[in-house]
């Protein structure tokens, strides 16, 4: 076997081998320093933005395969970006692979399947399917990277009724380390196809991936608006409330400290306010007897819970989609008490040191049962997600990573682990991604990637080192 080369020392003068590559790449390809360089790496989370020695601008999954083969040969690590919501380590000398180009979607309505390339966006998958009735399990943010989200498990507006979306793949494309176009499922490669559900792109980058869809048109939802100062009494209801709910009906609350901005509603502008987020699949009449208590704990800023085609799911929860520099992290939780959402407002609320975003998301239900076909998404047993977000400049994000940090000691008793999707920042730390998983899945995961990827090409996000757990040989 051939000595691996060894790895650059500074950044190496890649001008010919580039020069060679762009001339094989279907897509444009660029250096640091050329004309388009900055656009094609910028992404959505803009902390700690990263300067890879080369972007692909990836056509095509050959494009993706080539780009592999090059960082391989060289020993540079390699991570892959589509709408760039998931954090990425700065990098000077690896190769990241843009995947925003590869935008197919191919719907089949007699098999509830759709086809999704590797940069597509979930509202373009869900217009898509519109048409023919049905929908994907996506989620609240429709400008989303589909592949991503659903590769790191995927908590979406459906997901009590449906589970997580790495339940619903059924076939995945990707190119592993060894350069390898491979079409991957549960008879092919149990193995990989479990770990790629559920251990995002630690094992291939993933060209496109074919999903179930479901039977959905429409939903009875939207968001109730509380003023802040009921913050305590609104959150304990709704944690009460959650306990009585069918698993048709996914909610979340947010405590938002929102700007004073015109683009919105002058009622909400500049306030603190408490946000409950209601998708519910059935008619609109049993929507409104189950939203009632919710309605009644006192007055409303704003309500917009109503009958909506799936296709206007994203003013649910309302995401914005301009890109920002922020930190945060997350607590699966095994449940939550009074005294422990007076913690969270003391530590996290309007009078807290750094008034934090924090959203509590209700779990269980299909969330809770075993997938069909297994995959490394774990912590199901807990009852509920705390995500705690905050944006930040260079000079105050140690300061509030470590504001996070008091929130998730202090909930430490009831927490079971982490959610891959909600680790944003330097919280993607490696036992954070750890803990994001059970420790045998975690022990499983490291064994696969020590056969598909031993030399740890893919390390630029999320990482799982090959056989983290070395047990004797």
């Amino acid at each position: 076997m051939p000595a691996r080369p060894e790895p650059p020392t500074a950044r190496e003068d890649l001008s010919t081998p580039a020069r060679q590559l762009a001339e094989r790449v279907g897509g444009p390809l660029f250096a640091e320093g050329q004309d388009g360089y900055d656009e094609e790496r910028a992404r959505y989370q803009t902390h700690r933005p990263h300067r890879p020695a080369l972007v692909v601008g990836a056509a095509e999954p050959k494009d993706v395969q080539l780009a592999v083969e090059f960082a391989a040969a060289r020993d540079l690590p390699v991570g892959v970006q589509a709408t760039g919501h998931a954090p990425a380590l700065p990098a000077g000398t690896g190769v990241l692979v843009s995947t925003r180009r590869m935008t197919e979607v191919r719907v089949d309505p007699a098999a509830r399947t759709a086809f999704l390339g590797a940069g597509v966006r979930w509202k373009q998958v869900v217009e898509a399917a519109a048409p023919h009735g049905l929908a994907p399990l996506s989620g609240s943010a429709p400008d989303v990277g589909a592949v991503g989200y659903t590769l790191g498990g995927g908590i979406g507006l459906l997901a009590r009724k449906f589970g997580y979306a790495a339940d619903h793949v059924r076939r995945v494309e990707c190119v592993t380390a060894d350069g390898r176009p491979r079409e991957v499922t549960a008879d092919n490669d149990p193995d990989l196809f479990w770990a790629l559900r559920g251990g995002r792109d630690n094992f291939g980058l993933v060209t496109g991936l074919e999903v179930e869809l479901v039977p959905v048109a429409g939903l009875y939802g939207g968001g109730l608006y509380f003023d802040g100062a009921s913050a305590e009494h609104v959150l304990n209801a709704y944690l009460r409330w959650t306990e009585t709910v069918p698993e048709e009906m996914t909610s979340s609350l947010a405590l938002v400290p929102l700007p004073d901005a015109p683009t919105l509603p002058p009622p909400l502008r500049g306030r603190y306010v408490v946000h409950v987020r209601i998708a519910y699949l059935g008619d609109a009449a049993h929507g409104e007897r189950l939203v009632a208590p919710l309605r009644a704990l006192g007055p409303r800023l704003a309500d917009s819970v109503r009958e909506l085609p799936y296709t206007e799911s994203g003013s649910i929860h309302n995401d914005p989609v301009a890109p920002a520099a922020y930190v945060g992290t997350n607590a699966m939780l095994s449940g939550l008490d009074a005294g422990a959402v007076r913690t969270v407002l003391d530590l996290s609320g309007p009078d807290a040191p750094i008034t934090s975003i924090v959203e509590v998301r209700h779990l269980g239900g299909a969330l809770a049962r075993p997938p069909r076909v297994p995959n490394a998404v774990g912590h199901r047993s807990a009852r509920y997600l705390l995500a705690v977000l905050d944006r930040v400049t260079d000079d105050t994000a140690d300061t509030v990573r470590a504001a996070h940090t008091r929130l998730t000691d202090a909930l430490s008793p009831r927490t079971t682990g982490r959610n891959l999707n909600f680790l944003y920042g330097a919280a993607a730390t490696p036992d954070q991604v750890r803990r994001a998983y059970e420790p045998g899945d975690y022990a499983r995961l490291g064994r696969i990637k020590a056969a598909h990827d031993p030399g740890n090409l893919f390390r630029l996000n999320h990482n799982i080192p090959p056989n983290p757990f070395p047990g004797p040989r």
